[in-house]
């Protein structure tokens, strides 16, 4: 009798364990620094080709639902980066004023959607540049 219970059951067991296997690491809230990190660090590139931005915003989750209009991606150590919050503070975008402005130039990649281009075949222009960045400090 138990056994036939076990056999009725497990199916269903199994199915529910794999659909919330599939489904709790998306209910993992993303924090803001891990964002930062998917969406603007790439420190062990120092090649860039034209398909950069097509391959990186499309792997890195920015072109799910739609396609996001522009992103920088770094091309320099984390620790330098971190170190721009104890440098200049400037207006951010929104207002704010936790924006910190690097007095150094870094390698960064320069993502801006085509404006051909529709969702869901996100398509960028990639550009290399070497200028100061801005970035948003908050805690630690």
């Amino acid at each position: 009798m138990a056994q036939e219970r076990f056999c009725i059951l497990f199916p269903p067991l199994v199915l529910v364990l794999l659909v919330l296997g599939c489904v709790q690491p998306s209910l993992a809230k993303e924090s803001q620094a891990e964002k930062f990190l998917r969406q603007h660090m790439d420190p062990d590139t120092s090649t860039v080709t034209p398909d950069y931005c097509k391959q990186m915003m499309k792997r890195r989750n920015m072109t799910v639902g739609y396609c996001k209009s522009k992103n920088t991606f770094i091309h320099e150590p984390l620790s330098d980066v971190q170190v721009v919050c104890f440098e200049g503070t400037v207006r951010c975008e929104k207002g704010k004023f936790n924006c910190h402005k690097s007095t150094s130039k870094m390698r960064i990649t320069y993502c801006h959607l085509k404006k051909s281009s529709k969702y869901p075949n996100c398509d960028y222009e990639t550009q290399q540049l070497q200028k100061s960045i801005v970035v948003a400090c908050e805690g630690n």
